[in-house]
């Protein structure tokens, strides 16, 4: 009878023909060996590990595209040169980096490189599992830490994707290597190497690398200076030559061994090699010094004038060509550098040379160290005008047809209407009447005062906007006043104005970029400055007349051996203040002004210094000029200003015949014309050879018939006070006599 099976058992033979599915631990092992995997585990995890890797790497390649070159790898620095285009002003660079064509570099700088920082760079494949191995074990004994990437890795960290030391990122890193490595030449990939990787000194790439080290361009490196630049890489700034000398010139010995191994050079070549010399490194601040005030004009000017970002001008590589003659501006830090020593510390001194035809700055001096007083003193700092403003009258009245003949009283101190206070002559010097051009000449305060309430004061603000005064310089007011430059402009905005009086009535707007050049030579802006005409030549040209006798024996005669016809005005501000010259020759314009700054910025009087008393616009603002002018216009031609205009014939009108019944009484009037007189001159009208004097020209003179002024003398002061724009006679001569000078012109 067949045996019956119990509900809920296996057979024993069922369970004994079935395998586990998962035999772990194995069964039939000893106690050990059950726990360990079999070979078969063991390969298949392997097989599935490997194909897992190579599946994701896989994956990775075709999914990885390259990227745009990063911002780091394509930054260059912007370069500004002198008007010369030659000489450097310095530089803007977020980056310090020239990229040059790698096809103008001898074949030793790339052989070099190569040489120093990947033997099997013309072998590998973008990567280099050798040298990867190697540097794994090397870290992992403790040795110093040692990397493993290519040529080829390192120029797709800084050209691709910056800086990264996570395993991602260095995973990332060697899939762009194999991309880079397969779509680009080795020649390719070593020349955009070489203008990006990091040399020292600030310099990135061999172009300033070269410029740093050994002061020449990057295509004129020899093998030597080559090896020396290639052995650095790694750690530039330990293995510096200035830094390490020993380590340095190993390095160099190393690079130059590698060589011959790899058969770049030969082994006589390399014995041949001597270690090179490196110029010294200058770590300057890029605005240190009197430059650092024109670039950082320079600067402004490309952010206002040619739109460019702050961005932009760090990282695009552009070439800035500026309108500063390199000499002249030598010049203008020569004279100031040549001041007495004992020249106080506050003392501030400011010069703008402007060229008139153009409105380009030829040189400009806004102080000693831009990084330790930043403040420029010829764009931002202030002082009060002086007697720098009285040709602004003077041309307001001259457009009123006003001529430079008409004269005034010059009796000092003088009530005036329109003035609180009684006006004082600086050398309290009654000259009795005089014309403008003495006027001009000798700086005197109360005839231009009585001349600016003829034409208004509202006439000479508008003449000195006209010419280039702001209208909202500080002081520039409509009242009385305003003729003695109690307003206080930028010494750039009167050197403005007086280079419109030097192009005849044409103001341009100063600027200080030329010419703007993007990385491709392509020029993106050019700097220019349309002349506006706001004055009539003939008044000008009789303006520069008056001026001219300022220089030529007038408070300016310090500059009258300059050689050739200039023109200017001398300033003294109030209480000695500042101190001006502004002049001019036809191509150049240029002032000078001096003041002083106290602990908490507020003007304070000129301390005496040098050889002078006092400090007034006809000492050293004055000289400095000249000095300046002669230097800069030494091998300039000798122009002359155009001819003033003739001066109008005085309008004589021939008397009524004898008959006539009804002749003046008052024959002591000297300024009319005495009809009694004239018919014993009727016959000789036309003034016959023999007369040298016939009585038909008595009434010409008549302008001084008497030289007393029309009121009372006041004896001068013995000691007035200075008023606004008063100025000292000139140097050397006699502050005049009353009455003894005629009318001129």
């Amino acid at each position: 009878m067949a045996a019956t099976k119990e509900p809920g058992r296996r057979s024993s033979a069922t369970t004994k023909g079935r395998k586990r599915r998962f035999d772990y631990p194995r069964s039939g092992k000893g106690p050990i060996r059950r726990w360990l995997p079999s070979w078969r585990v063991v390969l298949g995890a392997a097989v599935t590990g490997i194909a897992v890797v190579v599946g994701v790497f896989a994956a990775a390649y075709v999914t990885t595209e390259i990227p745009e070159p990063g911002d780091f790898s394509q930054a260059q620095g912007t370069h500004v040169y002198f008007a010369d285009g030659e000489t450097e002003m310095g530089s803007f660079a977020e980056f310090n980096r020239e990229i040059i064509d790698p096809s103008t570099l001898p074949a030793h700088v790339g052989n070099a490189v190569v040489a120093s920082e990947d033997r099997r760079f013309y072998e590998n494949v973008g990567i280099d599992p050798i040298a990867i191995g190697r540097a794994l074990v090397n870290n992992l004994r403790g040795n110093p830490t040692q990397g493993g990437s290519t040529l080829t890795q390192q120029y797709v960290e800084r050209y691709y994707i910056g800086t990264t030391t996570s395993y991602v990122g260095k995973f990332r890193e060697a899939i762009l290597a194999l991309k880079i490595d397969r779509e680009l030449s080795k020649d390719e990939i070593l020349g955009d190497y070489l203008n990006t990787i990091y040399f020292g000194r600030n310099a990135y790439g061999i172009e300033t690398a070269a410029q740093a080290y050994f002061d020449k361009p990057a295509a004129e490196l020899t093998l030597s200076e080559s090896a020396l630049l290639a052995g650095v890489i790694p750690a530039p700034s330990a293995w510096d030559p200035a830094i390490d000398p020993q380590r340095a010139e190993e390095r160099w010995a190393r690079t130059l061994e590698f060589m011959v191994r790899d058969g770049w050079i030969t082994q006589e070549e390399a014995d041949e090699q001597t270690f090179p010399e490196t110029v010294e490194h200058v770590r300057s601040d890029t605005y240190a010094g009197p430059d650092g005030y024109l670039l950082d004009m320079t600067r402004r000017e490309l952010v206002s004038k040619a739109g460019l970002t702050d961005e932009e001008i760090d990282t695009l590589g552009l070439r800035v060509t500026t309108t500063i003659d390199p000499e002249a501006q030598a010049a203008a830090v020569e004279v100031v550098d040549a001041l007495p020593e004992d020249r106080p510390e506050d003392n501030r001194v400011a010069l703008v040379s402007i060229d008139p035809s153009s409105g380009e700055i030829v040189a400009l001096y806004g102080g000693p160290d831009f990084v330790s007083q930043s403040r420029n003193a010829a764009t931002q700092d202030v002082a009060q005008a002086g007697s720098t403003f009285k040709p602004f009258t003077l041309v307001a009245a001259l457009e009123d047809g006003i001529p430079l003949s008409q004269t005034y009283p010059s009796y000092t101190p003088m009530e005036i209407e329109g003035f609180e206070n009684p006006v004082n002559n600086y050398d309290d010097v009654n000259r009795g009447y005089i014309d403008l051009v003495e006027a001009t000449e000798q700086s005197v305060n109360t005839t231009y005062a009585q001349l600016n309430m003829e034409i208004g004061p509202e006439r000479s603000v508008e003449a000195a906007v006209a010419a280039g005064l702001p209208e909202d310089t500080a002081g520039l007011e409509a009242v009385p006043s305003n003729v003695l430059g109690p307003a206080s402009p930028h010494p750039i905005d009167v050197a403005r104005a007086y280079a419109t009086f030097a192009a005849q009535g044409v103001r341009h707007n100063p600027y200080i970029v030329s010419e703007v050049t993007d990385a491709d030579g392509n020029v993106i802006y050019a700097g220019t400055s349309n002349g506006t005409e706001v004055f009539e030549p003939d008044v000008m040209a009789e303006a520069t007349y008056a001026m001219t006798s300022v220089v030529d024996e007038g408070t300016g005669v310090r500059a009258s051996d300059l050689g050739r016809p200039a023109a200017g005005k001398t300033g003294t501000s109030n209480e000695g203040r500042s101190a001006w010259f502004a002049g001019y020759v036809p191509q150049l314009a240029t002032v000078v002004a001096m003041y002083q700054v106290g602990e908490d910025g507020t003007e304070e009087s000129l301390t005496p210094f040098g050889e002078y008393a006092s400090i007034t616009g006809s000492t050293y603002p004055t000289t400095m000029w000249r000095d300046f002018m002669s230097t800069v216009l030494e091998d300039e031609p000798v122009e002359e200003f155009p001819e003033r205009p003739a001066p109008p014939e005085p309008t004589y009108v021939p008397p009524p015949p004898a008959p006539e019944p009804e002749p003046e009484p008052e024959t002591e009037e000297p300024t009319e014309e005495p009809t009694t007189e004239e018919p014993t001159e009727e016959p000789t009208t036309e003034e016959p050879e023999p007369e040298p004097e016939p009585t038909t020209e008595e009434p010409e003179p008549e302008p001084e018939p008497t030289t007393e002024e029309p009121s009372p003398t006041p004896s001068p002061s013995p000691s007035r006070p200075p008023e606004d724009g008063d100025e000292d006679a000139p140097p050397g001569r006699p502050g005049g006599q009353d009455g003894q000078r005629p009318p001129r012109g």
